[in-house]
């Protein structure tokens, strides 16, 4: 019978390390996107609400009428 021994291949990894100052920045840059996204989204939200309070309200009588002097 053959006899085929197992071949063992040994790989060398670095020692995992965790890279505190990577993390915190990583946050602070997330944290600050949202924060200009939440800036913008309330500015355009602001500018829609003071434009569609500017417009004139129709009179209560056009609500009744029938229009005829169109």
């Amino acid at each position: 019978m053959l006899s085929i021994e197992p071949v063992v291949t040994w790989i060398k990894v670095e020692q995992p390390t965790f890279d505190l100052v990577g993390v915190v920045l990583g946050s602070f840059r997330l944290a600050g996107y949202l924060l200009l996204l939440a800036l913008a989204l309330g500015i355009a939200f602001g500018v829609a609400l003071i434009r569609s309070r500017r417009r004139p309200l129709p009179t209560p009588m056009d609500a009744v009428s029938l229009h005829l002097d169109a």
